[in-house]
């Protein structure tokens, strides 16, 4: 029982009801943020790493901070000889990840870099007997975070798997994708009024302040819209794409075509439907980032995609900045942060931050980004 290996910490009636769940199902396990998710996981892994001695655990987390901070979790609870535990990320050498991989027992590291080892056939995922993907939401829109789900269901021989999230939305289509995007079969949910759960929660109070969006802002978005929006067609006159584009659909469309061209298929309107559809999804990107993000995050972005064009990385980037609007839109976007202006939703925050510590001066401020850059 994980109980026996936990000495310092005691699971609430909650997450062991939940955890007796998962360890029959893959599960996908939503709850409020702050109330223990990541316990629920360290118990699973004690219970299968008892059930399966010589086999590993995979944690993946959308970010390699996150990752950290699992690992440091399961470090602090576990005891010192419990398992040999290591981090991935993209700084350690293929090589030595190899290895890591061979000697490690629990493994925490973001999907990009396990599905990246995995194209590269560094190792497989035979041997492991729990994968646990949290903040598992992010598969609608990370390719790589299914990719991994694919395939270790291919390749495990004894696999279970767990999805931590705490916000599938309220969209039931939503909580079904994931559901199939991940192999599950059983989903463990509890809201901030589940009666189970709203006595360890502190009462929240939302307000939203809406920010008028500047017209230098509006011309640059409508610029780089109407790229996308051509590519977006392009991709519906081919016969590619049948739904409305967003995301979703069109990181669907790029699976279903490297699929095809992968396995042989040599049909010269899947190239194109590649080339237009990453085109697509690199602008969608911008475009949020724009319209949702710091001026120097979308800057930061851009930039990124001009050096994968001059290292050639990628053609369709290449061909996306040799677009005349493309590079219109960095244009005007340099002079506006060359003239230091803002999103103006930063401003407000920043005014709202002041006025906030002014009255508390001893209160802590927690601000939440979507983007480590912003």
């Amino acid at each position: 029982m994980p109980e026996k290996v936990l000495k310092t910490i005691k699971p609430r009636k909650y997450q062991q009801e939940i955890y007796e769940t998962c360890k029959e199902k893959n599960c996908l396990v939503v709850l409020p943020t702050g109330i223990g998710k990541t316990l629920i996981a360290l118990m699973l892994t004690i219970h299968r790493q008892k059930k399966h001695p010589g086999t590993k655990t995979l944690f993946l987390a959308p970010t390699r901070p996150l990752a950290e901070q699992h690992q440091s979790y399961f470090q602090k609870h576990l005891p010192e000889l419990f398992a040999e535990m290591s981090l991935f990320t993209g700084k350690i050498s293929a090589e030595k990840r190899k290895k890591l991989w061979e000697t490690s027992d629990i493994i925490f590291s973001t999907p990009q870099c396990i599905s990246n080892d995995l194209k590269n056939n560094l190792y497989n995922l035979k041997e492991v007997n729990l994968l646990i993907e949290d903040e598992s939401h992010r598969c609608l829109k990370n390719y790589s975070y299914t990719y991994v789900a694919e395939k270790y269901k291919e390749q495990a021989e004894n696999p279970r798997v767990l999805g931590l999230t705490a916000s599938p939305g309220v969209d039931k289509e939503k909580i079904k994708q994931i559901a199939s995007n991940l192999g599950i079969e059983s989903i463990e949910l509890r809201t901030r009024e589940s009666d189970d759960v709203k006595e360890y929660l502190q009462e929240l109070k939302f307000k939203t302040i809406k920010i008028e969006f500047p017209k230098e802002l509006k011309e640059i978005s409508s610029i780089i819209k109407e790229i996308y929006n051509k590519k977006t067609q392009e991709l519906k006159k081919r016969k590619l794409l049948f739904k409305s584009a967003n995301k979703i659909t069109l990181l669907e469309v790029q699976s279903n075509l490297m699929k095809a061209v992968s396995s042989g298929n040599k049909n010269f309107n899947y190239f194109a439907g590649i080339s237009a559809c990453t085109q697509a999804i690199k602008l969608s990107h911008l475009i949020e980032l724009l319209e949702t993000q710091t001026l120097h995050t979308t800057s930061n972005y851009l930039q990124s995609l001009f050096e994968q064009a001059s290292k050639k990385k990628s053609k369709a980037v290449q061909q996306l900045i040799k677009n005349p609007k493309f590079n219109k839109a960095n244009i005007k976007l340099n002079e506006l942060i060359s003239k230091k202006l803002e999103h103006p939703k930063l401003l407000e925050l920043k005014s709202i931050i002041e006025n906030y510590i002014k009255q508390n001066p001893k209160n802590k401020t927690i601000v939440f980004s979507q983007y480590r850059d912003t």
